[in-house]
């Protein structure tokens, strides 16, 4: 049986806010460029977003959003999603779905920054990560399905990475990665689990002025090893940028050799998804994992 991917358009956001939330009926609804793959992102009016899940997957994330981010925010230095209503399932869209206070900014991942400007968002991120960490995990989600198992130990993805290294060998040192990812999975977090964002990318990360203006897209959140949430170092940090945000936590060297292995995880992956080997996605990935195979190295010696 096939089953027909759901069709996520403006029409149907605003029938949805018809049908359900009438006081937003008048206001406009466009849909947001680059909106993301997990969930479909359109701007309502000037000052509000909706957020829709593209598959069933993702919907779990809706609740946990709403429950917990007004919980988080008052004690994090930067803005994150503010959840205004949860839209019920209907004939047409069959999950729970979200409207959010819209947060001003660009995309980090569509803005060209300059080195210095990449320190002080380095320092930002730093700050606002450890902030995060800081907070009580107490009846927090703990890694699971929900989150793809962020902030689970390293391991979890055992099997798949050293798949990928082989499948990739060819194109990287294979031995350089094993050696990597042997040393990530050999230590665990010690200490109480503490609350991370798991998706800590450029694409979830608002530049306005040249500094960060809001850290979004909680979906991945949950409580663990907060090394999942320091990959960014090497996939959009680098040179003086990424020393800037490595010194922006107390975090012993075992938590950022597991941090390289979620790198290395997610490049690998990435990399093998590409049927082109060439093209400018593929590349970026190269050189993630050149990266983080470089730091390894040197740390050996």
């Amino acid at each position: 049986m096939t089953i027909t991917p759901l069709t996520i358009t403006e029409s149907l956001a605003r029938q949805l806010i018809q049908e359900q939330f009438s006081a937003w009926a008048h206001l406009p609804i466009n849909a947001v460029e680059n909106g993301g793959v997990d969930n479909r992102t359109f701007h309502l009016g000037h000052d509000m977003s909706i957020r829709m899940p593209s598959a069933e997957r993702y919907v779990r994330q809706v609740l946990k959003e709403h429950q917990w981010l007004p919980l988080l925010a008052p004690h994090l230095p930067l803005p994150i999603p503010q959840p205004l209503a949860m839209g019920e399932p209907s004939k047409d869209y069959p999950w729970h779905w979200s409207v959010y206070k819209w947060l001003e900014g660009t995309s980090a991942n569509s803005i060209d920054l300059e080195e210095e400007n990449l320190e002080v968002i380095a320092l930002q991120l730093a700050q606002f990560l450890a902030e995060l960490h800081k907070f009580d995990a107490a009846g927090a989600p703990t890694p699971g399905l929900h989150n793809w198992w962020r902030a689970a130990h390293t391991s979890v993805y055992d099997a798949e990475t050293r798949s990928l290294i082989t499948k990739l060998a060819l194109l990287i040192d294979s031995e350089k990665a094993t050696s990597l990812w042997e040393r990530a999975i050999r230590s665990k977090w010690e200490q109480e689990h503490v609350w991370v964002h798991g998706d800590v990318a450029s694409g979830n990360m608002l530049v306005k002025d040249n500094k960060l203006s809001a850290i979004i897209d909680f979906g991945c959140m949950g409580i663990g090893d907060p090394a999942c949430d320091l990959t960014i170092a090497w996939t959009f940090f680098k040179n003086k940028s990424r020393q800037a945000f490595r010194n922006g936590f107390r975090l012993d060297s075992e938590t950022w050799a597991r941090a390289r292995g979620w790198a290395l995880w997610k490049a690998l992956y990435e990399l093998s998804e590409q049927t082109d080997k060439t093209n400018p996605k593929s590349l970026e990935q190269l050189r993630i994992i050149e990266d983080v195979l470089g730091e390894h190295s040197m740390e050996g010696r």
